[in-house]
């Protein structure tokens, strides 16, 4: 590894893109730190077959707009989920069918159970399957807000330059998503936090 590679791995992603510019490899260093992460998260929306391509497109798409990135923001992260949360729009029937099969079946076909993700602040089996089919019947919006902040780990300030919304949009999704799912799981938050 020579010195400016190392500099590189150290540098911000704003850093990042912005030596992209004049050498284009560069940019490999985003997809090294975060591709595993968009993968999981896209994996558990709509599958691993779909997310493949999706991950491929979500960085092909930020290499092409790597002008346009505000270098003054050091994580590329909520960007990145951006770009995958607004292809897999274009999938949102797949995921609607993806999470109901979860519903009826209770099998989740992932290698990682939904239950290790963000169900495991609730207790697994029927659960899950009741949570499958509230997270189906949510608003698009609301889901992606939702899930962003917990299969993503995004912060609310995260998500909302993810989705380019107001943080106070992020909150008032949120908190209608959380709503809901509490609703659908007779109180339960799968949400929150276990101390």
């Amino acid at each position: 590894m020579t010195a400016v590679d190392a500099e590189l791995i150290e540098a911000g992603d704003g850093e990042i893109i912005r030596s992209s510019l004049d050498e284009p490899e560069r940019f490999a260093v985003l997809f090294d730190r975060y591709a595993r992460q968009v993968h999981r998260y896209v994996s558990r929306r709509l599958g691993t077959q779909l997310a493949d391509d999706i991950v491929g497109e979500t960085f092909l798409i930020a290499f092409r707009r790597r002008e346009t990135y505000d270098p003054a923001r050091t994580l590329a992260r909520p960007w990145l989920y951006g770009i995958a949360t607004t292809l897999m729009a274009r999938h949102r029937r797949s995921e609607e069918r993806f999470l109901r099969a979860l519903q009826r079946t209770g099998t989740d076909p992932l290698p990682e159970p939904m239950a290790e993700t963000v169900v495991r602040r609730v207790a697994a089996g029927a659960q899950e399957r009741t949570l499958a089919g509230a997270l189906a019947r949510l608003p698009r919006g609301d889901r992606d807000v939702l899930l962003l902040v917990a299969w993503a780990d995004l912060s609310y300030g995260e998500t909302a330059q993810a989705l380019d919304i107001p943080l106070g949009t992020v909150r008032s999704r949120l908190h209608r998503a959380r709503r809901r799912l509490r609703e659908a799981l007779g109180g339960a938050d799968p949400t929150r936090e276990e101390n």
